[in-house]
C-alpha cells in the first residue's frame, strides 16, 4: 500500500472511530476520574472516550483525508508517529493516563496507540518517499 493510500484508509477509519466515540459504554467503575467527563465510555466496551477524545479522532480523520488530497501524507504520518508515540508513553504513566484530566488514554488505548505509532513511523520514515505510484517493467522482462 502506497503512504498516500495509507493516509485516506487511517482518516477513513479515524472518522469511524471518531463518530464510534459518540455512543460509548458506560465506563468502569475503577475508570481514572477526569476533569472533562463529557461523553466518557467505553468505544466496543474497549477503549476509553470522551466527547475531547472523539473530536481528537475525528481532527486525525481530516488531516489524513487532506494528506491523501494535498500531496502530504508523509508528513501526516511523521506527525501521526511522533503524537501517538507522545500519547503511548503518557498512557504508560499512571500520573498522566488522563492526559491531565482531559482525555483518558489507559487500558487498552496505550497498545493501540503504540500500534499506530508504530505504523505511522513506518509510513512517514520508513517507507516515505519511495512510494511509486507506478511500476513500468524494463523491455524485455516480465
Amino acid at each position: 500500500m502506497s503512504t498516500k493510500t495509507a493516509a485516506l484508509v487511517f482518516g477513513i477509519v479515524f472518522a469511524v472511530v471518531g463518530l464510534l466515540g459518540f455512543m460509548p459504554a458506560p465506563p468502569p467503575p475503577d475508570a481514572p476520574a477526569l476533569t472533562m467527563g463529557h461523553g466518557h465510555g467505553m468505544v466496543l466496551g474497549l477503549f476509553p472516550v470522551n466527547t475531547l477524545h472523539n473530536v481528537v479522532h475525528l481532527l486525525f480523520a481530516i488531516l489524513g483525508i487532506a494528506a491523501w488530497a494535498g500531496g502530504w501524507a508523509r508528513a501526516y504520518f511523521q506527525m501521526l508517529a511522533v503524537s501517538y508515540g507522545a500519547l503511548t508513553v503518557l498512557g504508560l504513566i499512571p500520573a498522566t493516563q488522563t492526559t491531565f484530566g482531559l482525555i483518558p488514554i489507559w487500558g487498552n488505548d496505550v497498545w493501540l496507540h503504540g500500534a499506530i505509532a508504530a505504523a505511522a513511523a513506518y509510513f512517514g520514515f520508513v517507507r516515505g518517499n519511495v512510494d511509486l505510484t507506478h511500476h513500468t517493467p524494463a523491455h524485455g522482462r516480465v
